[in-house]
């Protein structure tokens, strides 16, 4: 067992506090004090000898999890993993084949920075994740349970699914039964899924430029014909839609609610013209809501499929959105019959799902936790935005252009002509910040010169930390 006093945490350190604790826990595996199998403090004991709270310490074992340094043991807790990360064999070679998407292959990098501008995630210190993993500990105990999973539904948790159908029926509009909903480890599985059921190499797939690169890359990776259809600040552009349907595409993906990259909402006209064409013409669309929960100006606006639409509006979502972006569910919604083929296609990439965590979380929405948890980070992280939104006015404003969002956890900033957005970052990477350099929305990265700063995850501090970084990078350039 760790003795802790091997560990050095500094408060006052610009570090975060988690990320000195997994840091310090993997040099300890580094330098071979902890040895492979061995099992790691729990989280109740490791906060009380550092004097530090316990979500702290999820995020750091989350992180160390997340770069396969440890990994989660039923009744041991988190254990240090056999195969560590620096030591195993190098027998593959270190270049990448060429028809690799590079911009998407280099976004794991392992270099540490004490300050991020993430994508738009929530504050996973908020969450109510030791009541979530309270609930998981629980039930591995339970023999039922681990009986119940070898032959549970290809569609996930029937509890989860049932608690999740009545949700969404009352926030979304959405008539619906469980029947109806497939879950999934996170909402770009959701996407994978539908695509494999619906295309085939050659078919056409409309997606929106600037547009969400992860879903485009699924499309490309099945072989579909991508067209791009431009974007503006009332959406995807829905006449350019209409002449594609001449062509007999097969699917439109779009984010109508917060557009990715770029938050903006899809028009009243616009939703209702194309509502008609879907109608009409009976292609599909996928119809991303991965964040409607986050929306400060007025009720979320309800989503396509909440209206007539003849079975061809797939609707896909995120539950941990809410909570925190090293957890991972999503879920579609579709007919009957279509999430009875797409369940074919899930189990091809995972039998059974996690039963254990689908339980466990839907216990937490019968309590009202997850309801409650949502209500407080809406209030959250609407604070927020309007801070980050007021700094990035006052630090940033000769050198940047923006729009407040009405919701979503992140602002679309776009940098003048001047600055070259991969420049500032890369820049910024050697002041300590992790920043997009615009790849991840357009592989000619400077033609947007744009990038989304999330707000929801950074506190005042943290805030101001990072608009100092960036304008001493800019004064600077």
């Amino acid at each position: 067992m760790l003795d802790t006093m091997l560990l050095h945490i500094d408060k006052q350190s610009s570090q975060a506090v988690y990320v000195q604790l997994a840091n310090g826990l993997i040099n300890l595996i580094r330098s071979g004090v902890l040895k492979p199998g061995t099992r790691l403090p729990s989280i109740r004991v490791m906060a009380a000898e550092l004097h530090i709270h316990a979500r702290t310490v999820v995020a750091a074992y989350d992180e160390m999890a997340a770069q396969d340094w440890i990994y989660s043991k039923p009744r041991s807790g988190m254990v240090v993993a056999e195969n560590l990360p620096d030591l195993k064999p190098r027998t593959f070679r270190s270049s990448l084949p060429a028809a690799t998407d590079r911009s998407l292959a280099g976004s794991g990098s392992q270099q540490q920075f004490r300050y991020v501008i993430n994508d738009g995630f929530p504050d996973h210190r908020i969450a109510p994740v030791e009541q979530l993993f309270k609930l998981q500990r629980q039930a591995f105990y339970n023999d039922d349970v681990e009986r119940t999973s070898m032959y549970s539904d290809s569609r996930g948790s029937f509890r989860l699914r049932k608690t999740l159908a009545e949700h969404i029926s009352g926030s979304r509009g959405i008539a619906m039964t469980p029947e109806m909903l497939l879950l999934t480890r996170g909402a770009q599985m959701a996407i994978y899924v539908v695509a494999a059921t619906l295309i085939k190499p050659g078919d056409e797939v409309l997606v929106g430029d600037p547009g969400y690169r992860l879903a485009t890359a699924v499309f490309e990776q099945l072989g579909a014909k991508i067209t791009r259809i431009p974007v503006d600040e009332e959406g995807i552009d829905v006449d350019q839609v209409e002449k594609a349907c001449k062509r007999k595409f097969r699917l439109l993906y779009i984010v109508p609610h917060h557009h990715h990259p770029t938050t903006v909402t899809l028009s009243a006209a616009r939703r209702m013209k194309l509502l008609s064409l879907i109608r009409k013409h009976g292609f599909y669309t996928i119809e991303d809501d991965y964040d409607y929960e986050f929306h400060y100006t007025h009720r979320p606006i309800l989503p396509l499929a909440s209206a007539d639409h003849g079975g061809h509006v797939l609707y896909i979502g995120s539950v941990t959105k809410n909570l925190a972006a090293s957890m991972r569910l999503g879920y579609l919604i579709a007919s009957e019959e279509f999430v009875s083929r797409a369940a074919q296609v899930k189990k091809v990439i995972d039998l059974r799902g996690d039963l254990l965590f689908e339980d466990s979380l839907a216990a937490l929405f019968e309590d009202g936790v997850i309801q409650r948890h949502i209500r407080k980070s809406l209030k959250l992280y609407q604070q927020r935005r309007d801070l980050f939104c007021e700094l990035l006015e006052k630090e940033l404003g000769e050198y940047v252009r923006f729009r407040k969002p009405d919701g979503g956890m992140a602002v679309w900033v776009q940098f003048a002509p001047k600055f070259k957005l991969s420049v500032i970052a890369a820049r910024a990477g050697e002041q300590g910040l992790k920043m997009s350099d615009g790849t991840a929305y357009d592989p000619v990265a400077d033609r947007l010169n744009g990038l989304r700063m999330g707000f929801a995850s950074l506190n005042e501090r943290e805030m101001k930390k990072v608009m100092a970084i960036l304008r001493k990078v800019l004064e600077q350039y």
